[in-house]
């Protein structure tokens, strides 16, 4: 509209100075601006041609430059740029910008000299100098780039210079960080695309100076950096690339720089094609598009080698070898276009083409890299960045196999790349899932290649090269917090490198802190796998300890101390014989009495080195013997035993002196017994344990004189005292493994002790003042004699009294529980705080935390001296309640007070000892339950509220979980809340579901619950009684929810489970199997457990019958409480797998189940047949339907009426039926009249083989083959009637013609495994039940449970009567895909088989996309200069349509076929999201314009003036078809509204109307899509028009 008002204005007046000074009046604003610019244009071309304005033109233009341009210019800097004006808004501001930038160019040049045009541009270029940030910037680019042109190259040249080197640097400084950015990224993309391609065009000194400031050392990399870097390069890439043809004419014209051979211009394109950046790396694909482009016009060799000097070349170009080279770069650059796709499916058909690339990069010749492997390393970095897991996953195991087919030479790159792009991917866990093909506990296909790789790679490296890339390796492995899967699989790729002493002290080092990272890992099997492959590293990659000494044995100092008792005096064995000399060796200083312990980490590493030194000497001969070993162990032992022997006699000896040597003996015990998992048959532990018992009386007469001599009276002491009783518990372990002998002297040390210890705390009941000495006695005492309970309570053995009470007895049953130690005075504490640097311990113990751990102990000790005594005289506890008046054992005869004293307990003991009181409890309750009742509730809740709180620690959870599971679920507490139904009968069932919740999170809950109770309620078949039962049936709900329990993991805990299976599965092969104990908490055992206790129940027993019949009937109330919450549900959801478990259930339960109860729920299990059901739920039905029907015939008249609901009613339910009626010889396997029978099934299946359902009828002609194969081999005469039926029918199908559908669906039911190879009776077992059928059904393998996992869960015997395994067919052997439709999976196995697809699927991306879109009013002409795309000169006016999706697929068709722009009625359109999710983002590419219908008219007479041909697309009397119509290069495409197509009087302004052929009834297409077809054709036509014009 402004050109038609600049043509309107310039008719009217002839006079230049009174139009401009007209125009220049007045607010400024853009339309004037715009109007202004044409206006001067136009003047412009007048002049050129010579009929301007003489000599007032010039002025005029002087005039409106520094009167009207410069000073608009100048309020416009007077904002930053990119802060809207608020009375202008940003997009206004800048189309001011622009026009009057556009007319400031204008001017000087109708000035007709440099001074206007230099002066403006010295003084935006101060405004330029100013930075980035500063008012004015954006301004002073309009303005550079305006008058840019007019300035002379060689007399303005230092000005342009340091224009150019200013916005180089404004430029290359927009991807800054932080605060920089916004406006400034906005006017630095403005440089790049508007001024320095303007520069660039001045060449000379211009262009030399944008190139020296791009290629500048120094400038630190990142993403933002090679960002801005590549938005130059891409936007002066014609300038920086040499022009084909430019070399034949010398002289013409300055040669400029060439970019390919300037390695920083192609790291920083290699930067960019990995970039985040879609448009980034979109600018890099087109730079090097570009480059290989010119080098095939050129024709020139061209080489670029790398910053190093040596090495392959990042780019060359040979004329010998412009094919080859050709097609490298073309798969190169497709590879990368197509990974910028995402899709999988496109991209794997292109991955063979990167196999080719390996192939033209390496010589054959002499084995080289002719093209830098940089290049490769950017595409698979590429694919590992991409959001596609699956193609990040695919990516890597392309990379992982290399080396499988190909040797490639050593490159740097290569161990950088692996240490970091592709550690960086392989920390995904998700990636390393098995893949579908495979079965449960297989190894990850990625982990199994990672290994394979890693070995391959490390034996082809450079000698000197390994053990820095090895050592970089581990390193990486500790840069960040891996989880455990990855951690998992690359040490086990470390564990199997080759044994090669390739790391130091400094990978050791590296080694441990990988180690350390693995502690974060929750699951224990995975940390202890990868911390055993760690370990294995270590013995592979370093000098192994015991080699190490062996070896280095020489260069120990040399001692004259070691005898020579058939042993050689090396310098190893007199320095560990020293070493331990020094170690038991007591210093002066070591005198007091009161002294902290010493620190046990010098013992642990003196017990190490003792027994590393007797492995090398055991090294040094194949077969040592017990006698040598004992002659080494005993020369090294010497000092230690000669001290330890001493203990009994010399009660001088320095009291650290004895602390480290029960250390060094107890670590030299506990160190020996982990060295293997059988220590009894270690050779070094026998010998240590004879040494050892050797000193058992010294050692047991200290210990004993130390602890009831009131030697021990400080808090220091009470460490001494956990020392001792350590020491005396691992003696009396020692003599328990070798045989107890009464006479032997631990005897005797713990009766002493016994009595001892009560008569202490006898003593000490006096009620005199306590002092810190009396009160560390009694807990010394206390503690004593927990350990003579608890040793003589899990050592029967050690029953040192009859079973009548004794004075222990007596006494601990008098004890005053949970009493409070009452804390001494400060004063009696200082007494005893002799050595100065005990002061902070007793200053921290005494106070009141210090002082209440030593109070939480004692009680802890009280409990355990309790629990002993309960467990003894349990047969004593009253059940009545009733206090016994004189009771000789208190604590036992008052169960109330005693109970009450527990619950006291455990509010005062931490989580870590309420374990004895647990074990109280469950003595406890079981006699109170009937007559204090809310006694034993109270107690529930409290333990269920510790229990609750507790972290799933293995220390301390689990064995708390476990007792309390084992009070409040024994068998005699169930037994009597069932038998009263009180309120402590639900709320033990309360609990039982708040487990079951608790499940969900802590995996394993359900386990201990369900273990403990089937434990509890099995009775052997030979010794049954008819209440054995009773309190599981009050208790059934227990085994519904474990035989449907199971949760739905998400796919990172399936991942775990996985890996934990293939763990286990390793056996022996991993060490963690060995020194780990598997604990069975997998969801699967729980199942297992309820499963494999109902297997042993007898039917014939009514206690277990009642119980199973029961629990049939529960099981079917649950199915069809499943059914009924939701109707429909997904395969694999959680309601298809519970009723799975149900089905499955109740199949193991039929063979127990008698005629008469089954008659009770048949109609419930037909009625199940008539749901919609999953797959593999309805296989179970149809099962225990034909195993119900072959038992009891009786059923049959009861099937036979299924058949004849409604039709309604049986829609796809009859096919279960049907699929039943084919195992019909099954069913009729007993019978000896089967006639009746058959007749029967054939009239039935006969009318549902014509029913109009395809699968009905495919399921009804599977049962009419299979029954009239069944009437030929029984030879009924009576059916000949029904022959011709059933014959023609039979033959009809197996006569099918073609390959369609039916007959394919025809061939795979018949194939199906259910049909073809299933025997419901032969494949009755828990194999087919748990694991066959649902894997061949489609269940997720969560649900699939190996016939291996009930035979390692020992908790429940085996019923050696039933059937386990696999029989007689070939079930077992089938897989999934056997019966189903092959044709589409053999064409995707043969696919990806291929060598090298032919053709694959390409998107088209635009090469020349180098700036990011500003501004969506750019003028049309200067949108599509910035796009840089091949545009065409058609116009699209879509103003007349309203609806958003219309306009969003228009606005696609026309980025995508080049159109010049798009009309539209309203730009607010593009913010729709109907809009949005049409374009995919066109609207940033494609220039956008708003005409509003009313401004239709003018807009298309302007268009007229400029030579477009308004075309109208409508059916119309004069209009032509689309097919014969020849289409002018401008072109105006309008477009009619959505319901009333073109108005008429739009139609009076058209050259032409075109329609489309039809040849279908509907009269109209939609819009988007005839504008569509328009758009191709006009495309079309032009392409070939240009085809036939090129020479």
């Amino acid at each position: 509209m402004e050109g038609v008002l600049a043509e309107a204005l310039l008719s009217q007046s002839r006079d230049p100075r009174a139009l401009l000074g007209a125009l220049c009046r007045g607010e400024a604003s853009a339309e004037r601006l715009e109007t202004l610019r044409f206006l001067l244009q136009r003047l412009e071309d007048e002049e050129a041609r010579g009929g301007g304005g003489g000599g007032a033109l010039p002025e005029a233009a002087r005039e409106v430059a520094a009167g009207y341009l410069v000073p608009l210019l100048r309020s416009l800097r007077g904002r930053p740029a990119g802060s809207p004006d608020p009375g202008l808004p940003l997009r206004h501001r800048r189309r001011v910008l622009r026009a009057a930038g556009a007319a400031l160019r204008s001017c000087a040049r109708l000035a007709r000299g440099p001074q206007l045009a230099t002066a403006l541009a010295e003084e935006a270029l101060r405004d330029l100098l100013a930075g980035r940030r500063a008012p004015g910037a954006e301004a002073a680019v309009e303005v550079l780039a305006a008058v840019g042109p007019c300035l002379r190259p060689r007399d303005d040249g230092p000005l342009l210079e340091r224009v150019a080197g200013a916005a180089v640097a404004l430029a290359l400084g927009g991807g800054g960080d932080g605060d920089e950015a916004g406006p400034a990224e906005d006017t630095a993309a403005l440089v790049a695309g508007r001024l320095l391609p303007v520069l660039a065009q001045c060449g000379g000194t211009a262009l030399r100076a944008v190139w020296g400031g791009l290629v500048a050392p120094g400038t630190p990399p990142g993403p933002g950096r090679v960002e801005a870097k590549l938005l130059v390069l891409s936007a002066l890439a014609e300038k920086l690339l040499p022009e084909p043809g430019g070399d034949r004419a010398p002289g013409t014209r300055e040669p400029g720089p060439d970019a390919r051979r300037c390695w920083r211009f192609w790291r920083t394109v290699q930067a960019g094609l990995g970039h985040a950046d879609a448009l980034t790396r979109k600018r890099a694909r087109y730079l090097l598009q570009r480059a290989v482009e010119v080098s095939v016009e050129l024709g020139a060799d061209c080489t670029c080698g790398p910053r190093e000097g040596n090495g392959p070349s990042l780019f060359w170009w040979s004329e010998k070898k412009k094919d080859e080279l050709l097609k490298f770069w073309e798969n190169y650059i497709l590879i990368m276009e197509t990974l910028e796709g995402n899709q999988i499916h496109v991209i794997k058909p292109v991955l063979p083409k990167l196999n080719n690339l390996f192939e033209y990069a390496v010589s054959e010749e002499n084995g080289c890299w002719l093209f830098h492997p940089s290049w490769h390393m950017c595409i698979y970095k590429r694919m590992f960045e991409s959001e596609n897991k699956i193609l990040t996953k695919e990516g890597i195991i392309h990379f992982l196999e290399l080396y499988e087919t190909k040797i490639l030479p050593f490159s740097p790159e290569f161990s950088e790349f692996i240490i970091g792009p592709l550690m960086d991917a392989l920390s995904e866990s998700s990636l390393y899932s098995r893949s579908s093909d495979q079965p449960i506990g297989s190894c990850s296909p990625l982990g199994l290649k990672l290994q394979k790789f890693l070995v391959a790679y490390i034996s082809l490296l450079p000698e000197e090269i390994k053990s820095s890339f090895l050592l970089k390796f581990i390193r990486k492995m500790t840069s960040r917090h891996w989880c455990a899967v990855p951690i998992l699989f690359l040490s086990k790729a470390l564990a199997n490198v080759p044994r090669y002493k390739a790391l130091a002290i400094d990978g050791l080092l590296a080694l441990r802190d990988v180690i350390h990272c693995t502690m974060i890992t929750h699951q224990i099997l995975l940390r202890g796998a990868a911390q055993c492959y760690l370990l294995q590293t270590a013995m592979n990659l370093l000098d192994v300890l015991c080699d190490w000494l062996h070896v280095n044995e020489s260069y120990f100092k040399p001692s004259p101390l070691c005898s020579s008792i058939g042993l050689q005096k090396t310098s190893l064995n007199a320095y560990v014989k020293n070493l331990v000399q020094e170690y038991v060796k007591s210093s002066a200083w070591e005198t007091g009495e009161n002294c902290f312990m010493p620190d046990w980490f010098e013992a642990k590493l003196v017990s190490l080195m003792v027994l590393l030194a007797v492995d090398v000497e055991r090294m040094k001969t194949q077969y040592s013997g017990k006698q040598r070993t004992e002659n080494v162990l005993r020369i090294f032992l010497d000092p230690l035993l000669d001290v330890l022997m001493k203990f009994g006699t010399n009660a001088y000896m320095p009291l650290l002196k004895t602390d480290r040597c029960l250390q060094l003996l107890l670590k030299l015990l506990h160190t020996c017994r982990l060295k293997g998992s059988c220590a009894q048959d270690d050779e070094v532990f026998t010998v240590l344990q004879n040494f050892v018992m050797s000193t058992t009386e010294s050692i047991s007469e200290f210990i004993l004189r130390r602890l009831i001599m009131n030697e021990l009276n400080s808090v220091s002491d009470l460490d001494r005292c956990h020392l001792y009783l350590m020491v005396l518990t691992e003696l009396i372990n020692l003599h328990l493994k070798v045989g107890w002998k009464r006479g032997n002297p631990i005897w005797r040390v713990i009766s002493l002790l016994k009595n001892a210890s009560i008569q202490h705390l006898q003593a000490m009941d006096s009620g005199q003042e306590p002092t810190l000495g009396s009160q560390i006695q009694r807990v010394v005492s206390m503690a004593a004699l927990a350990m003579v309970c608890e040793a003589i309570d899990q050592k029967p053995e050690l029953q040192l009294d009859s079973l009548h009470a004794g004075p222990m007895e007596s006494f601990l049953s008098s004890l005053q529980l949970n009493q409070t130690l009452q804390k001494p005075h400060a004063e009696e504490q200082g007494s005893y705080a002799h050595p100065s640097e005990c002061s902070s311990v007793l200053e921290d113990s005494s106070s009141s935390q210090g002082w209440g751990k030593i109070v939480a102990q004692y009680i802890h000790d009280q409990w355990v001296c309790l629990s002993f005594l309960l467990k003894k005289y349990h047969t004593l506890i009253p059940t009545t309640g009733s206090e016994i008046l004189e009771p000789f054992l208190p604590a036992v005869q008052m169960p109330v007070r005693t109970l009450q004293s527990a619950l006291e307990a455990l509010t005062v003991l931490s989580s870590d000892q309420v374990l004895p009181v647990f074990h109280c409890m469950k003595v406890l309750v079981p006699k109170l339950l009937t007559s204090s009742e809310s006694l034993c509730i109270e107690s529930f809740d409290m333990a269920w509220k510790i229990i609750s709180s507790l972290s799933n620690t293995q220390l301390i959870f689990w064995p708390n979980l476990k007792a309390f599971v084992q009070f409040v679920f024994d068998n005699k507490v169930l037994s009597i809340a069932a038998k009263i139904k009180g309120q402590a009968y639900f709320k033990i069932k309360e609990i039982m579901y708040k487990i079951i919740e608790m499940s969900a999170i802590k995996t394993g809950v359900f386990n201990t619950l369900i273990s403990y109770c089937c434990q509890s309620w099995i009775v052997s078949t030979s010794n049954v009684s008819q209440g054995s039962l009773s309190s599981a049936k009050n208790y059934s709900e227990l085994i519904l929810e474990a035989c449907t329990f199971g949760t739905v993991f998400r796919r990172d805990q399936r991942l775990i489970q996985d890996v934990q299976t293939f763990i286990e599965n390793l056996g022996h092969d991993c060490a963690a199997n060995t020194v780990m104990e598997n604990t069975k908490r997998e969801d699967h055992y729980v199942r297992i457990c309820a499963i494999k206790f109902l297997c042993l129940l007898d039917g014939s027993n009514m206690s277990h019958k009642l119980f199973m019949e029961d629990l049939a009937i529960k099981l079917l109330d649950k199915d069809e409480l499943v059914s009924k919450s939701k109707r429909r549900y997904y395969v694999n959801s959680l309601q298809h797998r519970v009723k799975n478990r149900v089905w499955q259930t109740l199949l193991v339960l039929f063979p127990r189940l008698d005629q008469n109860f089954l008659n009770g729920i048949i109609d419930r299990i037909f009625q199940a047949g008539f749901i919609n059901n999953q797959a593999s739920i309805k296989y179970f039905i149809e099962w225990i339907i034909i195993l119900i029907l072959h038992k009891f015939p009786q059923f049959l008249p009861k099937f036979w009426d299924c058949f004849s609901y409604g039709e309604e009613n049986l829609k796809t339910s009859i096919c279960t039926f049907l699929a039943v009626l084919s195992h019909l010889d099954i069913i009729t396997q007993n019978i000896p009249e089967k006639k009746l029978i058959l007749k029967q099934a054939l009239i039935v299946v006969l009318q549902w083989c014509f029913n109009h359902n395809f699968s009905v009828r495919l399921y009804a002609l599977v049962a009419l083959k299979k029954l009239w194969t069944m009437c030929k081999e029984l030879r009924v005469e009576e059916f000949d009637a029904l022959t011709p039926v059933i014959e023609s029918s039979l033959h009809q199908v197996e006569s099918m013609h073609g390959a369609g559908n039916a007959k394919k669906n025809w061939q795979h039911i018949q194939e199906h495994f259910f049909f073809a190879t299933f025997h419901p009776l032969k494949d009755y077992c828990l194999e087919t039940i748990f694991y066959i059928l649902p894997r061949l059904s489609g269940l997720i393998e969560d649900e699939w449970i190996t016939i291996d996992k009930f035979t390692r869960f020992t908790d429940v015997p085996l019923d050696a009567g039933f059937q386990w395994c696999l029989s007689q067919t070939q079930l077992g052997k089938l897989k999934p895909g056997d019966w189903s439709q092959q044709d589409t999976g053999m064409n995707l196995v043969e696919a990806d088989n291929q060598a090298e697809w032919t053709d694959v699927q390409k998107k088209i991306i635009p090469w020349n996309n180098r700036v990011p879109e500003l501004d969506l009013e750019l003028l049309l002409q200067d949108r599509a200069a910035r796009l840089g795309k091949s545009i065409s000169r058609l116009i699209v006016v879509a103003s007349l349509i309203d609806k958003p999706t219309n306009l969003g697929g228009l606005c696609r068709t026309c980025e995508v076929f080049g159109a010049s722009v798009l009309v539209v009625g309203s730009l607010q359109c593009i913010s729709d999201r109907q809009f949005q999710y049409l374009s995919v983002s066109a609207e940033q590419w494609l220039p956008l314009v708003e005409v509003k219908p009313p401004q239709l008219i003018d807009y298309l007479q302007q268009k007229k003036t400029e030579g477009y041909t308004i075309i109208g697309v409508e059916q119309t009397a004069k209009s032509l078809d689309l097919t014969q119509y020849c289409f002018p290069e401008k072109s105006l495409l309008l477009l009619g509204n959505e319901r009333e197509g073109i108005p008429a009087n739009l139609i009076q302004q058209l050259d032409v109307c075109v329609e489309i052929p039809q040849q279908g009834i509907i009269r109209s297409l939609n819009v988007h899509v005839s504008g569509a077809l328009l758009i191709w054709e006009y495309t079309r036509q032009q392409l070939l028009s240009h085809r036939d014009t090129k020479p």
